[in-house]
């Protein structure tokens, strides 16, 4: 990570469904937060001390490990928790970690561990479009665990959260009923064109995770915002032009 940008994680979580579209773990951020409020994204957030400190005793990265925390914070989604909590105790994680409990203790105390084999690298985002806050995010994929509740969310943490395909979130867009961010929507795009969660795997393993930071070119007296052509994402440029950057 760079020394100029905030490290922080973020975590794609994928439930398959017979003869439709994967649904993706989603969380739409409160109005109140100072980057990109309102913004429908995947959990996740920055890399805290307690996370290095619990990454470096366990001998993981502190990405998985913040990845991890965040989603049972923002939605009560225990993925990435071994052996796998009931929704009873998953609800309680999320209280604990709302409250500034630290995740290591409290694994400790309800008898957990961390699985972060489950989490495979997706893409590493470092967008500059933020002169004050600027991230340096790596994005996880992983498969939904068997369970079946309804994520929950905490008021404060966020507005909402769903499950949700990537095709519906993209016309939720374009109808004008939500609102995405430049990496989002670029992953949303890659994530749509796959049918279950081991085309999502294998095309996460089939490309490097280089830092993918966009770029503004003028084409033919427009700009356009651009990144890589390589590293599996199908849409690689849009107009500058009326972006909304969060």
């Amino acid at each position: 990570m760079t020394d100029d940008a905030i490290p922080a994680a973020t975590l794609i979580v994928v439930r398959d469904r017979a003869d439709a579209p994967p649904e993706l773990l989603m969380v739409e951020r409160a109005e109140g937060m100072a980057f990109a409020a309102g913004a429908l994204v995947f959990p996740g957030g920055r890399i805290d001390q307690a996370d290095r400190e619990l990454a470096k005793a366990i001998g993981i990265d502190a990405a998985a490990i913040a990845a991890i925390r965040e989603t049972v914070e923002e939605t009560a989604i225990p993925v990435g928790l071994t052996p796998l909590p009931d929704e009873g105790l998953a609800h309680d994680l999320q209280q604990a970690l709302a409250a500034d409990g630290q995740l290591a203790g409290l694994l400790s105390d309800a008898g957990l561990a961390i699985d972060a084999s489950v989490l495979v690298p997706f893409a590493r985002w470092l967008p500059k479009f933020h002169a004050v806050r600027r991230f340096d995010t790596l994005f996880f994929v992983a498969r939904a665990p068997a369970v079946e509740w309804s994520p929950r969310v905490i008021e404060g943490e966020c507005a909402g959260s769903w499950w949700v395909t990537a095709a519906e979130v993209l016309e939720r867009e374009q109808r004008g009923e939500a609102r995405l961010i430049f990496p989002t929507r670029r992953t949303l795009e890659r994530l749509a064109q796959h049918s279950n969660f081991d085309e999502i795997r294998a095309d996460a393993v089939a490309h490097r995770i280089d830092q993918v930071t966009p770029l503004v070119e003028e084409l033919d007296g427009e700009k356009f915002i651009t990144i890589p052509d390589d590293l599996g994402f199908p849409v690689t440029r849009e107009r500058l032009d009326g972006l909304w950057r969060g």
